[in-house]
């Protein structure tokens, strides 16, 4: 890499470009010798421009460099200036130019042709494209069909703009794949914490616990990788909850190996212990949490004191011992006492991840992600440096100052009644309706096997009965 208009005095790209790429004031006419052309020093001119990556929620800056040339897009690097990826990247980063030069890339829209189901598409113009939508949105508006308008929606990167539109029709029709990484979990943290995902602060922590937050595979990869290795070369102890060995249990301090679903049982223990051995930051729980509410529930007539709800709360958890962590979990001796005294140690510096498996791929995410804020809240380590911090998808996003109305139709096929308390909408009971159809399908393949084969003994029988006659 090189740029001839500025050079360190040795004639060469700054060591700072080399470690993260064009600064800033080179964005607009960046030189690099092109390698093909060697030996000739062939110069290829590009203009910088910021963009992000979408190819998973990280979200990491991307710089597009443009052939000033040809105006086509040549490579994508890291932008330094971005605050959570700074200049870093994975492979799917760079990845993103196989998706701009994709022969297969759909540039038009796409409109179903013959009847659906039968896979077959035709190109058709935006223009045609969008007369034809809001015809058929037209029409089903007058007809009060509003639950008959679905949107689905992936990585937009757009700030809601199109289910703001919806909305201001009347229409609930928001849909995402939020049910196959987060959703189970995102409810536990609202719950909690009212925000629905957490925001670790893993440089400055002391003890990190990743519960199916594996980085090469989990979330958040990039960004969240770069501050647990700062956080490790800061003498950082790591331990990591997943069933399977995952890269990133690899490096932990502690490689945790759960029954799946069984890790709320594990974190209550820890709970326990921690309350029965008095390792709770009290000046935290009496200040942030509702013990009086639960005081007044539960014990009326008692003391209306914090002393009397951790009391209260060590009986509440009485039957989650280490060693029933052990039965039900089916982990290690030892592992709640390790992790007890790591967090304890921890203190107001103990961060944590939930997400991925845990937090979906079971019905049981949203306890273990309850079941992990209370560790927060009894260490106080929420909203403190090196602690946990509550965050959302889109806490940085400018709010409109005029929004709709919320709408006042119930869609069904998004909220089905049969699941009155669910936070999310269809795409968070899909899997479960899936699984239900399936079984339905083969509880009645079964029935017809068991119908065949109680044909084909009959007719042996039968035939069986006339050779012996």
């Amino acid at each position: 890499m090189s740029n001839s208009q500025d050079k360190t005095p040795a004639g060469r790209t700054s060591p700072w470009e080399l470690a993260v790429g064009p600064e800033p004031k080179h964005w607009d006419d960046w030189v690099e010798y092109d390698a093909e052309a060697w030996p000739e020093r062939k110069e290829n001119h590009y203009r910088c421009i910021p963009t992000i990556c979408f190819n998973c929620e990280s979200g990491c800056g991307l710089l597009a460099f443009v052939d000033k040339s040809s105006g086509d897009i040549a490579k994508f690097e890291g932008n330094p200036l971005h605050p959570g990826s700074r200049g870093r990247l994975c492979a799917k980063g760079p990845a993103t130019i196989n998706q701009v030069n994709d022969t297969e890339r759909i540039l038009k829209p796409l409109k179903r042709k013959g009847p659906r189901g039968g896979g077959e598409w035709e190109e058709v113009s935006w223009e045609e494209a969008v007369a034809d939508i809001g015809k058929r949105i037209g029409k089903a508006l007058r007809e009060e069909r509003h639950d008959e308008i679905m949107y689905h929606v992936g990585r937009p990167g757009e700030d809601h703009f199109a289910m703001r539109m919806l909305q201001a029709w009347g229409v609930d029709a928001h849909n995402s794949h939020t049910n196959v990484c987060s959703a189970s979990a995102r409810l536990g943290y609202s719950l909690s914490f009212g925000a629905d995902r957490p925001s670790p602060d893993y440089a400055n922590a002391k003890f990190i616990l990743l519960i199916s937050a594996h980085l090469e595979t989990g979330h958040y990869f990039n960004p969240h990788a770069q501050r647990i290795i700062e956080a490790k070369n800061g003498g950082a102890r790591i331990a990591v909850v997943d069933t399977r060995l995952s890269n990133t249990s690899t490096h932990a301090d502690r490689w945790i190996s759960p029954w799946p679903g069984s890790e709320a049982a594990m974190l209550l223990s820890v709970a326990r212990l921690l309350l029965t051995s008095g390792r709770v930051d009290k000046e935290f729980m009496e200040r942030w949490t509702n013990w009086q509410d639960y005081l007044t529930a539960k014990d009326p007539g008692g003391p209306q004191t914090l002393d009397r709800y951790l009391e209260l709360l060590a009986e509440e958890y009485v039957k989650y011992t280490p060693a029933y962590a052990m039965a039900e979990c089916q982990i290690e001796e030892g592992t709640v006492e390790y992790l007890a005294d790591r967090i304890s140690e921890a203190g107001s510096e103990f961060t944590s991840h939930l997400w991925r498996s845990t937090a979906a791929g079971n019905l049981g995410g949203w306890q273990v992600a309850r079941a992990l804020l209370l560790l927060h809240s009894l260490t106080g380590s929420v909203g403190t440096k090196g602690g946990l911090n509550p965050n959302s998808w889109d806490k940085f996003v400018p709010k409109p100052s005029l929004a709709p109305p919320p709408h006042s139709r119930w869609n069904e096929r998004l909220w089905p009644k049969e699941w009155p308390l669910a936070h999310y909408e269809m795409s968070f009971l899909l899997p479960h309706l899936l699984f239900l159809v399936i079984v339905q399908n083969l509880v009645q393949i079964v029935e017809l096997l068991l119908l065949h084969v109680g044909e084909q003994k009959s007719r042996v029988h039968n035939q069986r009965q006339e050779h012996i006659v």
